[in-house]
């Protein structure tokens, strides 16, 4: 028999890990707050669905990816979110960035009704989600994780149970403070590195070779370079996670004056309105630091 898959958000990374569930044998109902994003799915035999608890309802597994807390709030707690339509026994995989806060509100609320919720966020872009590449940093129940082990695989080479919830959502601001933070780097050496003439493919490659050598510095150097700044993952999407994990920290009396500083870039950044663009687009603040502010 086949397992029904509801899957929310099918937006940049929500699309082409929906379309590898499909690809994996999964039947599909979806939902998209536009719509017009549905219309793949359609086309391919999945379910559209008018709202979160349509969708939810008859699915053995519900994935969302949607934007942060107050989407997830939304999604999931309102009258016609997933907890209150979710049959018992569903397992809820919420891979989109939030608060452990958010995740824990979440995970309490599902198991009052006797529905198993998983914090699962992702490390990797859009690239990672279109190649089956994504690491699943997952909180919630082992029986749950277990039980959505064939959907990680069908969406990623990599996942890990954390902890209990609100771990997998720590962990994935720990890391996206860690990216927000190399990203500024990047960006203050670029500026400098560019400035004093050197050849762009020749810092990629001699910085891919240090001790900074990483998938940011071979993927977001040309795009400073080339002033190619289309979202692989949008600037106002990394001040948010970096705005989250400032957050976590003062609860936890954890000084952060690292991300502190890297945050108050990426605010100015946003407020520059650079926000829709890459994250990488940070290098275009810098740049444009001695003109101006940037414009969409």
């Amino acid at each position: 028999m086949t397992t029904t898959i509801a899957f929310l958000g099918l937006g940049a990374m929500g699309a082409p890990m929906a379309a590898n569930l499909a690809d994996a044998g999964f039947a599909l109902r979806v939902w998209n707050r536009g719509p017009a994003r549905a219309e793949p799915f359609a086309a391919r035999g999945a379910t559209v669905c008018g709202s979160p608890a349509e969708a939810a309802r008859g699915a053995a597994f519900v994935v969302s990816m949607v934007a942060d807390d107050d989407a997830v709030r939304a999604v999931m707690l309102a009258p016609d979110g997933v907890v209150a339509a979710a049959a018992p026994g569903t397992v809820l995989v919420d891979c989109s960035t939030v608060t452990p806060a958010m995740a824990r509100e979440t995970s309490a609320a599902a198991a009052a009704r006797g529905v198993r919720h998983l914090d699962a966020p992702v490390s990797g872009s859009i690239a990672q989600a279109r190649g089956r590449e994504l690491v699943f940093m997952v909180g919630g129940p082992e029986a749950a994780f277990d039980a959505a082990r064939p959907l990680f695989d069908a969406m990623g080479r990599m996942a890990r149970r954390m902890g209990d919830s609100g771990a997998g959502a720590t962990i994935k601001l720990v890391n996206n403070m860690l990216s927000g933070t190399m990203n500024a780097a990047l960006a203050e050496a670029m500026s400098v590195a560019l400035a004093a003439g050197l050849d762009a493919e020749a810092v990629r490659e001699i910085l891919g070779e240090g001790a900074a050598g990483s998938r940011l510095v071979r993927t977001k150097i040309p795009k400073m370079a080339a002033g190619d700044f289309a979202p692989q993952f949008q600037l106002a999407l990394m001040d948010k996670d970096l705005r989250y994990f400032l957050g976590l920290a003062q609860e936890l009396d954890r000084p952060v004056p690292v991300a502190s500083l890297v945050r108050s870039q990426l605010q100015a950044a946003r407020r520059a309105g650079l926000g829709a663009q890459d994250v990488s687009a940070i290098y275009r603040y810098y740049a444009d630091a001695r003109t101006g502010p940037a414009s969409d």
